[in-house]
């Protein structure tokens, strides 16, 4: 096991309006460390140029580095990195909230999903196919309103078969991480 990586500058400072780790990201966490042998190398992209100023700094703290591109989802990637990416990992805002808080500019655009939860994460998901290598794998956050078995269903039609990885009840949410790969 891993040691929880520190995360104690996230939420303070200039780094107020970043959102903290919780019981998402932890869940992300133990499901990476159970898939660590398969991951070769950190990257990260956000829309945010905060939360990515504040990655690079929890990489730092915790003797990582990482150089995030800001960009919306994948859009500064492709069609550059198509059939080059072997890990995609994506904590998308998957709360189920009303769709004109999605995309917005305060810290709720953390966790605004707008209509199922599924708005930000449904631009994604067509393009995951053409992103990963073909060793590639994908992990992806959801909650049951998000409807993963759908997910993966739909993923499948783009020729990836996909896993329920690792789940946990937190709170009112029931949490899982999703594995997908090239079928």
């Amino acid at each position: 096991m891993f040691s929880t990586p520190l995360s104690s500058h996230v939420g303070h400072g200039e780094f107020t309006d970043v959102y903290d780790p919780a019981e998402d990201t932890f869940l992300l966490m133990d499901a990476l460390e159970k898939d660590v042998n398969e991951i070769k190398k950190l990257s990260c992209t956000d829309i945010n140029p905060l939360a990515a100023a504040c990655s690079v700094e929890s990489a730092k703290s915790n003797g990582v580095n990482i150089q995030p591109i800001i960009t919306d989802l994948v859009t500064g990637l492709l069609p550059r990195l198509q059939n080059q990416v072997d890990v995609l990992i994506f904590n998308p805002p998957y709360v189920v909230t009303p769709s004109e808080e999605v995309g917005s500019h305060g810290i709720e655009a953390s966790w605004a999903g707008g209509e199922r939860g599924r708005e930000v994460m449904d631009r994604l998901l067509p393009q995951v196919s053409s992103l990963l290598s073909s060793h590639g794998f994908f992990y992806l956050v959801t909650i049951q309103e998000n409807n993963p078995e759908e997910i993966m269903q739909s993923l499948k039609s783009s020729s990836l078969q996909g896993t329920v990885l690792i789940s946990r009840q937190a709170g009112r949410e029931h949490l899982s991480v999703l594995k997908f790969w090239k079928t």
